[in-house]
């Protein structure tokens, strides 16, 4: 058993994680699937122009974080969004955002373990995909099953060779650029961003429709959040992670974006490989594109990881209010929520099904519907961030220190954001359109399963009563 899990408890989390695993952590978060894969088609799509999407999502990021920052400092709590929107929305706000949440990993992990099988397929061609995703999910299951000490110290080195890799190529690329290299037949330089039918070759609404992809790119940087309740001393190691995720977002995703529009023509990068792999695989050094590919299979690991952990908590929080399947709540020997961890693998499948039935379309699809639950998951921290200033200025609480900027004006600003891009992807000719349409039917469905769970409460109480 883990040195640092709580004496005498079997019901509560292990203490497990250090500042150095939640500082990397946060980093992981940051950097995901979205940009080492998805970057390449939604450069085709728009052009240059995906760099604006990257800068819009990434300010509306900037701005989830404090709001998360804020919440956490005001109660560290492995139920993270879930306990928050109970307390300052209401029971029925925790059940959907919590449900949505989990919506969302279950597609992000989909996007993942396919992501995994994608570049796989780069080595063994010949091996059919499904059985990829299958052995990525067998293993990440073991590891998140054993302890979350496992879980960080995995995490902790996935992280350091995606930082590793993107410092590597962001001063590759620089090099590249500033040198006016010759990479696969084209000139690295500025001129790349306007020269090829303009910033906007495809125009400003193409551009705009990118932005539930981009906002897909970001996801999971609210799992720094989730690690609350198992970090060592969370007030003071959160807010140096949070504050890390917002100038990686910058450094990382535009930095990376803006570097990729120049070091090559728009039109020479496509989906189905990583652009990472396209600009080192054109610059002629021996084995450099298998080395990338490599890299970028770490992070797709390191994000399914991550999803692993995170839903197996928020299940746990639903769990413990009759939310979620009683058996999702379970701790083992180890304080890890195998139930809950268990329940979302069993949604992965689903994932290794989809690489079997439609390998070319699994990708896409799993953002276009993962995008709801993120959007979800941002707009429930903002709100509750204002609902908690509220509460403060009435004088019921004590604000932290650790505050959300310019508030309330920025939380209703990103909240409007979010909205257009749920909006936009009804305006969509691919997946994004049937997620578009499937938010009335996962709202009936919420409302469903609140008026079992609430169905079910009532009548618990009623026996509790009587058997007095």
């Amino acid at each position: 058993m883990d040195s640092a899990q709580v004496k005498g408890s079997t019901d509560t989390y292990s203490t497990a994680l250090g500042n150095r695993h939640v500082q990397m952590i946060a980093i992981g978060g940051a950097i995901g699937v979205g940009l080492f894969l998805g970057a390449g088609g939604r450069l085709q799509q728009a052009g240059p122009a995906l760099i604006l999407s990257y800068a819009l999502c990434g300010v509306a990021a900037y701005f989830v974080m404090r709001a998360l920052g804020e919440l956490v400092l005001h109660d560290p709590s492995s139920g993270s969004f879930v306990t928050y929107a109970r307390k300052f929305v209401g029971p029925w706000a925790g059940f959907a955002a919590g449900w949505l949440y989990w919506l969302n990993w279950a597609m992000t992990g989909i996007a993942e373990i396919t992501a995994v099988a994608i570049y796989v397929h780069k080595w063994l061609p010949g091996l059919p995909r499904w059985i990829t995703a299958l052995a990525a999910l067998a293993v990440l299951l073991a590891v998140n099953l054993v302890s979350v000490r496992m879980f960080g110290e995995l995490e902790f080195w996935f992280s350091v060779v995606k930082v590793l890799a993107i410092v590597v190529f962001l001063v590759t690329g620089l090099g590249l650029v500033l040198t006016a290299a010759h990479v696969g037949g084209s000139t690295a330089g500025v001129h790349n961003l306007t020269g090829h039918g303009g910033f906007f070759p495809a125009g400003l609404g193409v551009t705009f429709m990118t932005l539930q992809a981009v906002v897909f790119a970001y996801a999971a940087i609210e799992v720094v959040g989730i690690t609350a309740g198992e970090t060592k001393n969370p007030r003071k190691v959160l807010p140096k992670a949070i504050n890390g995720v917002i100038w990686r977002i910058a450094f990382f995703y535009v930095g990376s974006v803006v570097l990729l529009a120049m070091l090559l023509p728009w039109s020479s990068y496509h989906s189905g490989e990583s652009p990472f792999v396209t600009v080192f695989g054109l610059l002629g050094i021996p084995g450099i594109g298998d080395v990338m590919n490599a890299v970028v299979l770490t992070a797709a690991l390191s994000s399914c990881n991550s999803g692993l952990y995170s839903t197996g908590r928020i299940l746990r929080a639903l769990a413990e209010k009759g939310e979620a399947p009683a058996f999702t709540g379970r701790l083992n020997r180890k304080q890890v929520p195998f139930g809950g961890i268990l329940f979302t693998s069993a949604a992965y499948v689903l994932g290794v099904v989809l690489n079997y039935l439609v390998p070319s379309e699994a990708f896409d699809i799993a953002v276009a519907i993962s995008s709801i639950g993120v959007v979800s998951t941002w707009a429930t921290l903002v709100i509750c961030q204002m609902r908690l200033r509220k509460a403060a200025l009435r004088g019921e609480l004590e604000r932290p220190s650790y505050r959300m900027p310019g508030a309330p004006y920025t939380g209703w600003a990103t909240l409007g954001f979010l909205v257009l891009v749920l909006v936009l992807m009804g305006f969509s000719d691919g997946p994004e359109r049937i997620a578009f349409y499937s938010i009335p039917v996962l709202a009936v469905l919420l409302a469903i399963g609140w008026r079992f769970v609430s169905r079910n409460r009532v009548a618990g109480e009623r026996n509790r009563v009587g058997s007095r």
